[in-house]
């Protein structure tokens, strides 16, 4: 099997996802994600007549975020109009499991050159989600879409209140929730403040060459246990709400399969990932591509694997993803020098730190979702280039990414740097 190797990884900063609020929430989805694919290609001065394929990952495939974005938004950012584009949907896995195609395609030694990547526009995803229950339609998408065979088969509830399943079934308390925040926090601002995601990040500028963002619009830098303590929790409301007219709450969703479980309210927007605009591009090659075209790699994957789990709690796929994805690369929890888990909740980085009994300063060592935002499609390949320049920053070897996705799922990824 041939290897695939990692060129470059860029990203756009994360705005605030509310419509009028955030400074790319004006934009068309394909131009954000245009500038992603514009600085790969850009700065590795890329003939993309070669590129053989473009796998992109986006959740909410609605409004303008729909028609194949990967394909669109290539063409947006000038590529070749030989160099196809796919658009696919595994929820917040999206990014990740593109880039993990991609590398599957190269390492089969059918591709040589492929870009993978995703983006998401939360402020307009909600938005037009709004627009459509205002206008009486039902279903705007989401999990099952109106199937109630499959929710009577699979139950599956509002993902906060899931969060709050988890940490009641784990024994893991408000106060460890907002201490993780917290941490996130911290470590976010000393990594902006260090300029540790300086390499990986561009700035989104309009059709003029005028600056829209260059910077990240979500921390709070200097968040502390204090104010985390005095937030209400935010999913209390949902637990309660039918999930349905004339339908079982969240809440006894989940207790239909898990009768016994007392959920208390316990996530708040503290504890929570951000909801945010973003893009963000992988550049893979084969050994040979990179040497005729003088492409310098930075990182070869040495494994991938997908994983399904209880889709009623839906977030604890991350822990049997990575022990697959370990097994798989033939490589122990020791041998991982950064791990990037996506903070979709505390819950889901907490338990995966105690389940995997691994050193937490190794886990999202310069903060994550919760600090940062989580623009769904876009996740997995901003963590893929975050572990990457970490890697690079202290010397480290290994990598291992993953992330919980709707449905019970979880795609994962371990990167070496070269």
């Amino acid at each position: 099997m041939a290897d695939a190797y990692i060129i470059d990884a860029v990203r756009t900063p994360r705005s605030i996802g509310k419509m009028g609020k955030g400074a790319l929430s004006h934009m068309h989805p394909q131009h954000v994600a245009a500038t992603a694919l514009r600085a790969i290609k850009d700065r590795n001065a890329l003939d993309t007549a070669d590129v053989d394929d473009i796998i992109w990952g986006t959740s909410a495939q609605m409004g303008l975020q729909g028609g194949d974005m990967g394909r669109m938004a290539a063409l947006d950012a000038g590529y070749d109009i030989r160099a196809s584009g796919v658009t696919l949907d595994r929820f917040c896995g999206s990014g990740l499991t593109a880039t993990n195609l991609a590398a599957g395609q190269i390492m089969a030694g059918m591709e040589d050159l492929v870009v993978a990547g995703g983006a998401e526009m939360m402020s307009y995803v909600n938005w037009y989600g709004q627009s459509l229950r205002e206008a009486g339609v039902k279903s705007a998408g989401g999990l099952g879409t109106g199937n109630m065979r499959l929710q009577a088969k699979h139950p599956q509830s509002n993902q906060g209140v899931s969060a709050d399943a988890i940490a009641a079934m784990e024994g893991i308390t408000r106060a460890q929730l907002d201490a993780f925040g917290a941490e996130s926090q911290r470590r976010a601002a000393i990594a902006l403040t260090e300029g540790r995601f300086a390499r990986s990040t561009v700035p989104v500028l309009d059709d003029n060459g005028g600056l829209i963002l260059d910077r990240e619009e979500y921390p709070r830098p200097g968040t502390t246990l204090e104010q985390l303590a005095e937030l209400k929790p935010a999913f209390g409301m949902f637990a309660d709400m039918p999930s349905r007219p004339d339908g079982p709450t969240f809440r006894q969703l989940i207790n239909q399969v898990y009768p016994d479980l007392q959920i208390e309210p316990l996530h708040h927007a503290g504890t929570s990932s951000g909801v945010v605009d973003g893009a963000a591009a992988i550049l893979l090659a084969s050994e040979a591509y990179a040497r005729k075209a003088g492409l310098k790699p930075r990182a070869r994957i040495v494994a991938t694997a997908n994983i399904g789990d209880c889709p009623t709690l839906m977030l604890n796929a991350p822990v049997p993803a990575a022990r697959k994805v370990l097994a798989r690369a033939g490589l122990t929890k020791d041998d991982i020098d950064v791990w990037e888990v996506n903070e979709a909740f505390a819950v889901v980085t907490e338990k995966f730190i105690r389940d995997m009994e691994i050193d937490r300063t190794k886990l999202n060592p310069n903060g994550g979702a919760i600090a940062l935002g989580h623009p769904i499609g876009a996740t997995g390949a901003i963590l893929i280039g975050t572990a990457l320049d970490e890697l690079e920053r202290t010397g480290g070897r290994h990598g291992l990414i993953t992330m919980c996705a709707a449905g019970g799922m979880a795609p994962a990824i371990i990167i070496e740097r070269v």
